[in-house]
């Protein structure tokens, strides 16, 4: 998943990133009003983690942007106010879920995924693509019952590509997403064609079929055969 984690409370921060990415996640920071619209309007995430208190602004008008601009990130408001109107507040105006700090990480973890199958897996821990099946929890993929073994890149490719079925996707899209606001540096992605190379063998040789189209000179879509 990748995740923008808007906090400015750094030891916080600090743990929620480390935990997170110690979790094989894709995390990008933010740390004031600010940084995280320049993120948001920039950017597209899984899942945002979204403090109400920061420097420069109000946490809810970061939601209310989100809201505006019909992104699909789910919104996870972790907080210190405490308030039950605090917390209707940030609901009502689109907010997945709401945590009151201290929390423990695992908990966090756990309400991420909660918020994840709900926007994207209608709250199912399963996903099916015609013969291939994942399973989200366990991070395991089978086709026609078989278990196939993937690296954690080519999986997160897989998700990407059944979560925007039909949908073109541009290599420069595709890099953003697996590898963070980082890879604007780049000017090159021919690694992105070696991990979808080795994603559409495993899947082909295991009985899929190939099911992900290079679109020329654009990116990559993946289509019903």
């Amino acid at each position: 998943m990748k995740i923008l984690i808007i906090e400015d409370e750094q030891s916080l921060r600090e743990s929620i990133l480390s935990y997170l990415k110690g979790e094989g996640n894709i995390c990008e920071v933010a740390t004031t009003y600010r940084s995280a619209l320049e993120k948001i309007n920039l950017y597209s995430y899984d899942c945002v983690l979204l403090d109400l208190t920061l420097p420069g602004g109000d946490g809810l008008k970061i939601l209310s942007e989100i809201k505006k601009l019909n992104k699909q990130e789910g919104v996870l408001i972790i907080s210190a106010r405490h308030s039950l109107d605090d917390k209707l507040s940030g609901l009502e105006m689109g907010a997945d879920d709401y945590m009151v700090k201290p929390f423990h990480l695992s908990e966090l973890k756990a309400r991420i995924m909660a918020v994840v199958r709900r926007k994207n897996f209608s709250g199912s821990n399963l996903m099916a693509f015609n013969e291939i099946n994942i399973d989200i929890l366990a991070m395991e993929v089978k086709v026609n019952e078989k278990l196939i073994h993937i690296t954690k890149k080519e999986y997160d490719l897989l998700i990407y590509f059944i979560s925007n079925q039909g949908k073109v996707i541009t290599k420069n899209a595709i890099a953003e997403h697996l590898w963070g606001d980082e890879i604007d540096m780049s000017d090159d992605f021919d690694f992105i064609y070696t991990h979808i190379k080795n994603l559409r063998k495993k899947l082909v040789e295991a009985g899929a079929k190939d099911y992900i189209k290079s679109m020329y000179g654009v990116g990559y879509k993946l289509e019903n055969v």
